[in-house]
């Protein structure tokens, strides 16, 4: 595995732009407001950051209808001072990874007004047309007499996304390109541009949206749109050797395995291994047995460990947050396990301090379900919660209004903290080389209808009990670092420990 070498001890902290920090007081978030708390990050532990889509658009859906891919949206600054955060992040050791969308722009993108177009034009094909006004698209979602051409084209997600086309693995319509034809290659080459661009300016790589959908038709195996993605990166890391590419893909034995991506996320499916760990009514961390996690994970993992990483998270703009799923003490286990597995795991800004999914608030900025995990991030007790100076109706969404809503300033005075417990489990992640990415891992102890689990990393020995009762464990000596607790090999009630290597 040819990896860049910072991705050993990278932990990567997700910013959702509009609702991170305000730093001129019209309600939303901005990039300069994350430059003001990068120190903030660096505390935390984070060396790394994912910023959620910063580029002009409609923000029809959260920025993820780009209008155009070289300029910072006017609300979050401009090209000048996301430059500036870059060398500033890079100045704390801190890289800096960009949301790309290639699958689909905003239908008010340029490319997207030519290609509706009556007349014939370079960018005629660089989206996915059928050849008549009433033809849809077979199995995918498609708009019709929204332009002067004649045909309907498709969509990716919501009605303001077009799809770009990449071509097809089969061709079966007469409106259909192949994955080698011209207007296939010049989407490409575009979004290899807009890559090349802001690499070039200082950025140290993308998470990718929906990486898997790019060319259509495709097999089982993804296996045109993994080809597509390797020609990509021989072509960027000949130019960019310590760039990094993350995908939302879910599926690492085909991102890392056949697509060549550095990083894979281990997406939330429905009863999956991640699903399994945190978010089902019989997830591990609720108090069961591990099985079910472990089967799925330890699967994905001897598949592509030598390929690249999976990335756990612990939330993302698209999911509630874990804390509508668990405890505060559950939270606790749930990160010392996330960030001590193999792989590169993320951080979503305000998990750290438990923020809660305010699951009654109105969709904005097309969030529908998942804009109660966008809410401000909650810094200081006060006005806003130290988000933003403007006044509470000019905010981008309401801050929590609990007279308990956590906030990094006081969690920060409390050794007991959420806060402070991920500082300490990621100081000692980045203090041990056994835990960070690529140490060596294997299980110990993991069976049905036993809340025990056991695993190696290195020289050290860890064991999680998410129960409501202690568990014996085998294992002898004095923790290196624990949450809860363990004495004589009885490791508590929802407690987790750090032991180096004992017998087995």
């Amino acid at each position: 595995m040819n990896r860049p070498a910072w991705l050993k001890d990278a932990v990567f902290y997700e910013i959702y732009p509009s609702s991170f920090y305000d730093s001129n007081a019209d309600g939303i978030g901005d990039i300069n407001g994350i430059r003001q708390k990068l120190a903030y990050v660096k505390d935390l532990g984070c060396n790394a950051l994912w910023l959620n889509p910063c580029f002009d658009s409609p923000f029809k859906d959260g920025g993820y209808d780009v209008r155009d891919y070289k300029l910072v949206a006017p609300r979050y600054g401009t090209n000048e001072d996301i430059f500036a955060l870059f060398r500033e992040a890079h100045a704390l050791g801190i890289r800096v990874l960009l949301d790309l969308v290639p699958g689909h722009t905003s239908e008010e993108h340029p490319w997207f007004k030519m290609s509706g177009r009556a007349e014939p034009n370079e960018y005629s094909d660089r989206y996915i047309w059928t050849d008549w006004w009433i033809k849809g698209t077979p199995g995918h979602p498609y708009i019709g007499g929204e332009t002067p051409r004649n045909g309907t084209y498709m969509l990716n997600f919501f009605k303001c996304q077009p799809a770009l086309n990449y071509g097809w693995a089969k061709v079966t319509e007469s409106w259909q390109t192949p994955v080698d034809a011209p207007a296939a290659r010049a989407t490409r080459d575009a979004m290899v541009d807009v890559m090349r661009f802001w690499l070039s300016h200082g950025c140290d790589g993308f998470r990718v949206d929906m990486a898997n959908s790019l060319v259509k038709a495709d097999d089982d195996d993804k296996s045109y749109t993994s080809a597509l993605w390797r020609g990509i990166f021989r072509e960027l890391r000949s130019e960019f050797s310590e760039a990094a590419w993350v995908a939302e893909w879910g599926w690492p034995q085909q991102a890392l395995c056949l697509a060549d991506f550095d990083m894979d996320f281990y997406l939330d499916h429905w009863g999956n291994g991640y699903n399994k760990l945190v978010r089902s009514g019989d997830a591990y961390l609720k108090g069961n047995d591990p099985m079910a996690f472990a089967t799925d994970y330890l699967k994905r993992y001897e598949a592509s460990k030598d390929a690249g990483y999976i990335s756990f998270l612990t939330g993302n703009h698209d999911t509630p947050r874990l804390s509508w799923y668990l405890t505060g003490a559950q939270l606790k286990l749930a990160y010392a396990l996330l960030f001590t597995l193999p792989g590169v795991p993320f951080l979503y800004y305000g998990d750290e301090i438990g923020m809660r999914y305010l699951e009654t608030l109105p969709t904005k900025e097309g969030g529908y379900t998942r804009t109660g995990s966008r809410t401000p991030m909650q810094w200081i007790a006060g006005k806003n919660l130290g988000f933003s100076a403007a006044e509470a109706k000019e905010l981008y969404l309401p801050v929590d209004d609990a007279p308990d809503a956590p906030t990094a300033s006081e969690q920060a005075k409390d050794p007991a903290s959420l806060l402070n417990t991920v500082k300490a489990i990621l100081a000692l992640r980045h203090g041990t080389p056994d835990l960070q990415a690529d140490g060596s891992f294997k299980v110990l102890h993991a069976q049905k209808d036993d809340p025990l689990f056991v695993y190696r990393r290195g020289k050290l020995t860890l064991a999680v009990n998410p129960a409501d009762k202690p568990v014996q464990t085998g294992l002898a000596g004095e923790p290196v670092f624990r949450i809860g607790t363990f004495e004589k090999g009885v490791l508590g009630p929802c407690s987790f420990a750090v032991l180096t290597r004992t017998k087995e």
